[in-house]
């Protein structure tokens, strides 16, 4: 303690005392460049997996994350079909 009787703490710490990080940095799937913290435009989807045999959900996801500087540029829809289209090909 302080004298201004305020804990300071140096790590954010769990329930069970382990340091964690505050922010974990993400790449974009397409540029594979790292998406900045204040990247206020970038988006992060779920897509689902679905089964071909019946289409129904394998109740698992791929993660796709865009840069907002790929949003800007108008190319995120096709970055997405193309990422989502090469897990399905690699899949099967």
């Amino acid at each position: 303690l302080g004298g201004s009787g305020i804990a300071r703490l140096d790590k954010m710490q769990n329930e069970a005392g382990e340091n964690v990080d505050l922010y974990i940095p993400r790449k974009c799937s397409w540029t594979n460049k790292l998406i900045q913290a204040k990247d206020q435009a970038s988006v992060q989807i779920n897509v689902a997996e679905i089964d071909p045999a019946t289409g129904m959900t394998l109740h698992r996801n791929k993660t796709i994350a865009i840069a907002g500087y790929v949003r800007h540029h108008g190319e995120s829809d096709g970055a997405i079909w193309h990422l989502v289209e090469k897990g399905t090909r690699s899949a099967s």
